[in-house]
């Protein structure tokens, strides 16, 4: 697939993501989005592919927001379209995604841009970061789901305070408070990354997936993530990687997971 925002390799079952407009700070526009979305789908449906990383090009942003030229003169109804698209096209899209998604935060994630990391099932960030929701200075709240995501990572007190005062907060306060996983020198974000996805790598690819299911049951309106979390447990038990998991420790072995 050809794209023209974003950059996609691959090595050794990790998939590579780089958003590619520099130019604007990596700004999500329309374009974006669709792309991100495509990109993912033709990975996550790639039997080499245990994991994904997304990251930004440069050293300045991971995305320093959405493209405000785009939507500066929307309407109501034109507005509410736009977050409906982008949250189930990619948003809701990758946080619901079986192969895992890690963030590698390098610079500036603000507005969208923390919203796509917030999507993310792990977020990694260079000690250089800064992250912030500031949609209310422009008038408008955050659109992409930064208003429900934010306050399930950090508390409800926290998320209000950083929505309404509309301010970057750095990496290691990102970390303080749960935005982030880690924290790392610039130089090393993208290793330390990978050396993170090679620990997930090493497991049931078909338990990650109902695992990613189970926690995000919990977050969903309507559904019992107990429930979920049986419903799943059970149906490990007629997968091949259940006998194998399972075979491999009795025989003290490594596991050799098929993901079927």
């Amino acid at each position: 697939m050809n794209f023209e925002n974003i950059l996609i390799a691959s090595e050794n079952g990790i998939g590579h993501i780089t958003i590619n407009r520099p130019s604007k700070l990596n700004a999500l526009n329309i374009a974006t989005i669709k792309e991100l979305h495509d990109g993912l789908e033709s990975l996550n449906t790639n039997p080499e592919i245990k994991i994904i990383i997304i990251t930004g090009e440069g050293e300045k942003a991971f995305v320093a927001g959405a493209d405000i030229s785009e939507f500066a003169h929307f309407s109501i109804e034109e507005g509410a379209q736009l977050a409906q698209q982008g949250q189930e096209l990619l948003f809701d899209f990758i946080e619901n995604l079986k192969t895992p998604v890690i963030a590698a935060v390098n610079g500036f994630a603000l507005g969208g841009g923390l919203e796509l990391a917030m999507a993310c099932h792990i977020r990694i960030a260079s000690d250089n970061a800064k992250m912030g929701l500031p949609e209310v200075s422009l008038g408008v709240i955050p659109g992409y789901g930064g208003t429900q995501r934010l306050p399930q990572l950090v508390g409800k007190g926290r998320a209000m305070e950083l929505i309404m005062t509309a301010g970057m907060i750095p990496a290691d306060e990102a970390y303080r408070i749960g935005l982030v996983n880690h924290v790392v020198p610039q130089a090393e974000l993208i290793e330390f990354t990978k050396s993170v996805a090679q620990k997930i790598m090493k497991n049931s690819p078909v338990a990650i997936g109902k695992a990613i299911e189970a926690v995000n049951a919990n977050f969903t309106d309507g559904i019992n993530g107990f429930e979920t979390e049986i419903k799943n447990f059970g149906k490990c038990f007629g997968t091949g990687d259940f006998k194998e998991g399972t075979t491999a420790f009795l025989e003290k072995r490594k596991a050799d997971f098929k993901g079927n």
